[in-house]
């Protein structure tokens, strides 16, 4: 079996770097779509209270007979949760509904700069990790700005920031901002709704190298150094987006994606998302 390699957390924990997300999976299905990707090889998977499928992600967990001690397991406390009594209620909610005694690693899914209640959710992520419900802490499409303001009031730094990352949204700045705090980047909508996949500058490097779009934009990603979660409902995608460990891309070939950077957004701005 093909192993996954990991990027390492300032905690001195790691995380794989390629995984599953969730988002948008119904219920009924997920928990034969979680067992199949982990009997596939998968080993990281990201969900999340607002994807409302946390408890068919547990049942998958289960089936897939696998120990818990080999998954890594990520979910988020959503908008309407923030402050700290709340989050810690979240918190405790989501590992009921998963079947858990602990997430590898549990992330403030967004900002919501009006609310301003971000740095005290931060504040109870920090103490369930000193509880024993989390392993790590990170955040979700947080800007330099919310990052230093956390990290400020608090001396706890982020393991991870989870942002959209695409050929079409590749936040080399942001990304740039996590590197230099010591935080990895972790890519959601990491295929960018499709939108590049007939990008010339994409389907030369497929016709060269025989992979498929979807193996050349996830390879690009892992060749990037981010962690990459790419949504998959059938089965015959999460075989074909694990093999992608078998090639390289050129730098001639990163430099061509790079050039599809368009700074066009598939999700909201952090900067003004406040969806509850």
């Amino acid at each position: 079996m093909t192993s996954i390699p990991t990027i390492s957390f300032n905690d001195g924990r790691a995380i794989p770097q390629l995984g599953i997300g969730v988002w948008q999976i119904p219920e009924s299905e997920l928990p034969v779509i979680v067992s199949e990707a982990i009997k596939i090889g998968w080993r990281l998977i990201d969900g999340a209270f607002i994807y409302a499928n946390e408890a068919a992600m547990g049942q998958g967990i289960r089936q897939s007979g696998i120990d818990r001690s080999e998954l890594f397991v990520t979910s988020k406390v959503w908008n309407n949760e923030q402050g700290y009594d709340k989050a810690r209620k979240a918190i405790d909610d989501s590992l009921n509904r998963i079947g858990l005694d602990y997430l590898d690693l549990a992330l403030i899914h967004w900002p919501c700069p009006a609310q301003n209640n971000y740095v005290e959710t931060w504040k109870a992520l920090i103490a369930a990790k000193a509880d024993g419900q989390l392993r790590s802490i990170g955040v979700s499409n947080f800007n330099a700005d919310h990052l230093d303001r956390i990290i400020d009031s608090t001396g706890e730094v982020p393991v991870l920031n989870q942002i959209e990352v695409n050929p079409r949204m590749q936040q080399a700045d942001m990304r740039a901002e996590n590197t230099r705090r010591g935080i990895v980047t972790q890519a959601w909508t990491p295929l960018g709704q499709s939108a590049s996949f007939r990008a010339p500058e994409i389907t030369t490097i497929s016709k060269r190298t025989g992979k498929t779009p979807v193996q050349i934009i996830l390879r690009w990603h892992l060749q990037l150094g981010v962690s990459v979660i790419p949504r998959s409902s059938k089965a015959r995608h999460l075989i074909e987006n694990f093999d992608i460990f078998d090639f390289e891309l050129t730098s001639e070939d990163m430099s061509a994606i790079a050039k599809l950077d368009a700074g066009v957004r598939c999700g909201p701005d952090p900067a003004t998302f406040e969806d509850a």
